[in-house]
């Protein structure tokens, strides 16, 4: 198809990191993506899928099981061997780890086995042991970041914890029972100490809490939620979005029906969220306030991340559209994968826009 001439000038390569699964193998590794074509630089293979994925500032990067997970590691693309840490045998990992802005400390989020509450495991950066562990004061905690400025009289550095709600034991792993306990919240937490310094819930506990984006142009923090509830109409009717302003947690407004499954989320370059939503096969478009603007068709349409110019999207089928700047009700270009890798890659959940 045409590109959108927003891109005509715009045709430089970006390099994202991402998980997926090619040949029956689960990987992670570097995709270089430009307005035309997509491919492969180099990969690792990991022992299960992986979710949560983290860039570090000296080019190495972390990523973590999928949940209930028992790995964590750090590797250093094109080299051939990583470092490897397995978790304790009454925690998993929940799926998502970040370090802190001066590299000096790296945080998890876990499930306690025995009473299905969560954890945040402090580590060590080097060696990835675990050094501490903080309540997320809830159970299923999944992503977390911390704050890149004071918000609502929150301190810079404080972490954002979207505790799922989910109850999960050993003997349910990652089906989902006694979703009448449910209990989703978002918590702050002190970065230094772990203290609780604020929780907020929606009034819907159907509700569940799973990903975050940051938006700098309004200082708005979005979540992407996943619906729970059993009555078929009002799951498919569930909103995908809350916001947060430091103050108030509140869902999005005006929203159609799209099945109740916010996959990943990143903030428009131009203030306001993408909500990836891959059972009704549209991005989801938002402002910073919450209120609905308009969808983009986008098969399977699952990991997100952007930056002030621009943003990325892709899908499990290795489908992957950019686009510059705002909507402005503009398609997203589609990247052609190299014949060698159409259908045989599936992206994950998650991906993340390396530096340089």
């Amino acid at each position: 198809m045409a590109l959108p001439s927003a891109w005509a000038a715009r045709q430089h390569r970006t390099t994202l990191l991402a998980a997926w699964q090619q040949d029956q193998e689960q990987r992670i590794g570097l995709l270089a993506v430009d307005a035309s074509q997509w491919s492969v630089q180099c990969s690792l293979v990991v022992p299960t899928r992986a979710h949560g994925l983290w860039a570090e500032a000296g080019g190495s990067v972390l990523a973590v099981a999928r949940r209930p997970g028992d790995w964590l590691l750090r590797w250093r693309p094109g080299q051939a061997k990583a470092q490897w840490h397995w978790i304790d045998g009454d925690r998993r990992f929940n799926g998502h780890v970040i370090t802190s802005a001066d590299g000096a400390t790296l945080w998890t989020t876990e499930t306690d086995l025995d009473t299905a509450q969560g954890w945040l495991g402090v580590r060590d950066v080097a060696s990835l042991d675990k050094t501490g562990e903080w309540a997320t004061h809830g159970m299923d905690p999944h992503e977390l970041l911390a704050l890149p400025q004071a918000v609502g009289g929150l301190p810079v550095g404080t972490l954002m914890v979207a505790n799922g709600g989910i109850p999960t034991l050993p003997e349910t792993g990652r089906s989902k029972r006694e979703l009448g306990r449910m209990d989703a919240s978002l918590v702050a937490l002190h970065p230094a100490s772990g203290e609780l310094l604020g929780q907020w819930r929606l009034n819907d506990p159907h509700l569940s809490i799973r990903h975050l984006a940051w938006d700098p142009v309004s200082g708005t923090l979005g979540i992407a939620l996943q619906a729970e509830h059993p009555d078929l109409a009002a799951h498919q009717a569930a909103p995908v979005l809350a916001v947060w302003d430091g103050r108030t947690l509140r869902v999005a407004e005006g929203q159609p029906a799209l099945a109740g499954y916010g996959g990943d989320i990143c903030a428009l370059p131009r203030g306001g969220f993408a909500v990836s939503c891959p059972r009704v096969n549209q991005l989801a478009l938002f402002g910073a306030q919450g209120r609905w603007r308009q969808a983009i068709e986008h098969v399977e349409a699952y990991a997100l991340a952007s930056d002030r110019q621009q943003w990325w999207l892709a899908s499990s089928r290795g489908q992957v559209g950019l686009l510059h700047g705002g909507t402005d009700g503009a398609e997203p270009s589609r990247s052609r994968a190299p014949d060698r890798d159409t259908l045989a890659l599936q992206i994950e959940n998650h991906w993340v826009l390396m530096a340089g």
